[in-house]
């Protein structure tokens, strides 16, 4: 088939260019565990010089390669998604402009330069977000970016904080006096970024975007740059125990509140990104129990299958009139059989079933959390969120997928369309072969091996075949799925996290401004300000004009009777 080149498609390639030729350096860097490290030093005052340092290692080139992996493969989908959008060019940049933010911060470990890429996510996915113009894109944006400047704020304080060690490299970190202030801003940083509890509820809201931008940023870009950020710095964040016992707990948290959610969400894009917002809570909980390399190993496998999954959505989304509503889908997958068998792959990658790439790192960190010393209820917790996991998948295939026809959408189209085709295709692959080559390479950085009993090993596939039972049996379909309960209303809106995060801050906000002008702007600086001065000064001229005629007064008769007694001396002495 004969492809007529755009922007995007242009630039998928170039980037996929890329993602190939630094491949081989990747492995070579993992093979020979280098690490180049360039350095320029900018501007030196007294004992602390700003630097820009570039950093060549394994982490960085293969975090690097995934994202460009990924983005090539949704910049060729969007070449057909966004072919009928007249700003498609504009559209091209700004996607191309993130992901050159999230390589900038990967391959910078200097805080205040890492800041351009920070930042520059922030700033672009609030371009993204109210791509399409309405109130209520409008809405999600500005509460993605205001929940991302708490981490930028975050930042720049452990930026103020760190003048005191005389550098900001991230590799060279050591324990003085503010180091505790320190991680409590790089934590918090991250956990806006990543979308921890209690600021998760900006990630579903940023579904408003375009499904192209919610398979890159919920997959590989912006959510990640948290847990990334964590990992450069866990060398010195894991001197204390109390960080990694609070990130366990947060992120568990996040994890269960995630899974419930998705299990009672209708929204086809919402119930994605709230397991996106899962297996978040996975990588953060793994980091939580001193396992920073298992967390980039399920951040890698958990990328390829979840972009994947957000492109075959965005295709039956595209298909279904743009409803994306599950209730009102049915009978897709004889419509459409390579997208749906493509979404069926990432989904069972996503539950963790056998031999898919989602299976070699969730199952290895669920079997040390079995292994290593960790808090028994936290495990429950961590088991519980699993079987969850399995029971909004299949929820989401069952009604979406297999369930009854309810309308009457056109799929066959959109499976003759090359560009999407190619890049399901390519990410299907890697979901399903991505793990097992990224296993090998994770296993040399954690070469101890560990024994579980057979009862143990088998806790995880036996929580995820109970999960799927109990959907299967207990859920409710979502057609009969209308009226809305207080629990229903609880869990859907994130344990009340959405309206808290939106309403309440607003209304607060309205109500202090409008008393704050009433108090002060027609209050106090009325009598203060400029008319206050004003009128005083009134007064003041009035009085003295007052006192300025009343004592002209008084010097005229005070004339007049010396005149007058003068004239009586006169008449006395005459006489």
């Amino acid at each position: 088939m004969f492809f007529k080149p755009k922007s995007s498609s242009i630039s998928s390639l170039m980037l996929l260019l890329y993602s190939l030729m630094i491949f081989p350096i990747t492995l070579n860097f993992i093979a020979n565990d280098n690490s180049i490290l360039f350095e320029w030093t900018i501007l030196q005052i007294s004992s602390c010089s700003m630097t820009l340092i570039f950093i060549l290692d394994s982490i960085s080139l293969s975090f690097s390669n995934t994202v460009c992996l990924i983005s090539g493969c949704v910049m060729l989908f969007s070449s057909s998604y966004m072919s009928h959008d007249p700003f498609l060019k504009r559209f091209t940049w700004l996607v191309m402009l993130f992901v050159m933010s999230m390589n900038l911060l990967v391959f910078i470990p200097s805080l205040p330069a890492l800041l351009l890429g920070w930042d520059g996510l922030g700033i672009v996915s609030f371009a993204l977000v109210i791509y399409y113009q309405n109130a209520k894109s409008l809405a999600a944006g500005m509460l993605t970016v205001l929940a991302n400047r708490i981490g930028d704020v975050m930042i720049l304080i452990s930026i103020g904080l760190l003048v005191l060690q005389g550098h900001w490299n991230i590799l060279l970190m050591w324990d003085f006096h503010m180091s505790f202030m320190v991680m409590v801003t790089i934590t918090v940083a991250a956990m806006t970024k990543s979308a921890q509890i209690p600021f998760s509820s900006w990630l579903p809201a940023a579904m408003a975007a375009p499904t192209p931008v919610s398979a890159l940023v919920h997959s590989s870009t912006l959510v990640t740059a948290g847990v990334f950020l964590v990992i450069r710095f866990f060398p010195f964040l894991s001197t204390s125990k109390a960080f990694l016992s609070t990130l366990l707990f947060i992120s568990v948290l996040t994890l269960l509140m995630a899974g419930l959610g998705a299990n009672f969400e209708n929204d086809l894009k919402k119930v994605i990104a709230l397991s996106t917002l899962s297996q978040l809570g996975v990588m953060m909980m793994s980091l939580g129990m001193n396992m920073p390399h298992l967390a980039l190993f399920h951040l890698y496998t958990h990328a390829l299958f979840k972009a994947l999954l957000f492109l075959c959505a965005g295709t039956v989304i595209h298909n279904s009139l743009n409803s994306q509503d599950i209730r009102s889908m049915g009978m897709i997958f004889c419509q459409a059989p390579l997208t749906i068998s493509c979404m069926n792959i990432a989904n069972l990658s996503l539950c963790g079933a056998p031999f898919l790439s989602g299976f070699y790192s969730k199952d290895l960190i669920l079997e040390v959390a079995l292994f290593d010393p960790t808090n028994l209820l936290m495990v429950l917790l961590i088991f519980l969120a699993t079987g969850m996991t399995a029971a909004y998948s299949l929820r989401l295939s069952f009604c979406s997928l297999w369930g009854t026809l309810k309308a009457n959408p056109y799929h066959a189209k959109q499976e003759k369309d090359g560009y999407i085709n190619w890049a399901t295709t390519i990410l299907a692959l890697t979901a399903i072969v991505a793990g097992f080559f990224l296993q090998v390479i994770f296993s040399s950085f954690n070469p101890m091996p560990f024994i579980l009993p057979f009862n143990y090993k088998m806790v995880t596939i036996c929580v995820i075949i109970l999960g799927l039972f109990l959907a299967s049996v207990l859920w409710e379909t979502p057609e009969g799925d209308k009226k809305m309960t207080k629990y229903k209303f609880f869990f859907t809106t994130m344990w009340f996290l959405a309206p808290i995060s939106a309403q309440p801050l607003t209304k607060m906000s309205m109500i202090f401004g409008t008393k704050l002008m009433k108090s002060i702007d027609q209050g106090w600086l009325e009598i203060l300000g400029g008319q206050g001065a004003a009128m005083t000064m009134s007064a003041i001229t009035n009085s003295n004009q007052n006192l300025q005629i009343k004592s002209f007064n008084f010097f005229i008769l005070l004339m007049i009777s010396s005149v007058s007694l003068l004239a009586l001396n006169l008449l006395v002495i005459t006489s």
